[in-house]
């Protein structure tokens, strides 16, 4: 098998995120390990159509969602057509593979006035952690950042003069992001106290743990769960909730599409038109509310 020929490919020439590249890895080696068992295949050669069926079936039957399966069929797509790209297959086994149909789900906003609590009335703990924390917040929220791009800031990326922070994003693309005043004097007093912190840390990241090193995924994740569960009822409590909050509040205070698909590093239109919906429905709400020939029953 090839597989790690693909994941190479992935990594260096298409340089994707480690997130996507582990993804990837785990749904190769599980339909590998599927076709091995099950049908005795040894060869990406001896991969049919019919195998890839049976495995998407196999799947479902498991209870694993919709969404789920087309990631992994996604995956699959990748990875055979890189093979025939690269010669080493005649055709490709997905391509007359359909992937099941999934409900649009849109994205889990946070209220304004959640967010403006959270900033206002919620304590954060004392020392370096506490305004760690907070700043974090700020700036995934105020920037639509995603958890990995957070991480992976540098104090270099901080452009206080220019009230801007340079962002490198899914396939290193790079991006600029305006920042507020308000936030740059945040961003400025976080420098100075994390400087007073971790003085000689030779870690270059913005953010670091409590004992100055390099910050994690989890970590991230915890952190804005902690205390965004102080605030909303949303099921989603995750860093990815304060970025769909960032889009969705941009779009319903009339942004343009395109502004907010360059904002968000999207690398289409289409990826962005979900916040547009998400912002109608809430149109589509208030008109039902207040407009006397909405149909809207009023007592």
């Amino acid at each position: 098998m090839r597989e790690e020929l693909f994941l190479r490919y992935i990594q260096y020439e298409k340089r994707f995120s480690p997130h996507t590249i582990l993804a990837y890895s785990n749904d190769l080696r599980q339909f590998l390990i599927y076709i091995q068992q099950e049908f005795g295949l040894t060869s990406e050669e001896e991969v049919g159509h019919s195998h890839i069926r049976a495995w998407m079936v196999q799947l479902i039957s498991a209870g694993h969602s919709p969404r789920t399966v087309n990631r992994k069929l996604s995956t699959l797509k990748a990875f055979f057509k890189f093979l025939v790209q690269r010669q080493y297959l005649s055709s490709n086994p997905t391509a007359k593979a359909t992937a099941p149909k999934t409900g649009k789900r849109l994205p889990a906003a946070l209220k304004t006035s959640e967010l403006e609590h959270l900033f206002t009335h919620v304590a954060f703990e004392e020392g370096y952690t506490g305004s760690r924390d907070r700043l974090l917040l700020e700036l995934l929220y105020a920037t639509g950042i995603r958890r990995a791009e957070a991480i992976s800031l540098k104090c270099s990326d901080i452009d206080l003069g220019r009230l801007q922070v340079k962002i490198i994003g899914k396939g290193s693309k790079e991006r600029l992001i305006p920042i507020s005043r308000n936030l740059g004097q945040a961003l400025e007093a976080y420098l100075a106290e994390r400087e007073q912190a971790f003085p000689a840390s030779p870690v270059n990241g913005l953010f670091l743990t409590g004992l100055g090193k390099p910050m994690y995924p989890k970590l991230v994740y915890d952190i804005v769960r902690k205390y965004l569960s102080a605030v909303t009822d949303n099921e989603k409590k995750g860093p990815h909730a304060l970025r769909h909050s960032f889009a969705t509040h941009l779009s319903e205070n009339g942004a343009p599409l395109n502004a907010i698909k360059a904002l968000l590093g999207h690398s289409s239109l289409a990826s962005t038109q979900v916040y547009m919906h998400n912002s109608i429905e809430r149109l589509r709400q208030v008109y039902q509310m207040a407009h006397p020939k909405s149909g809207f029953d009023q007592d």
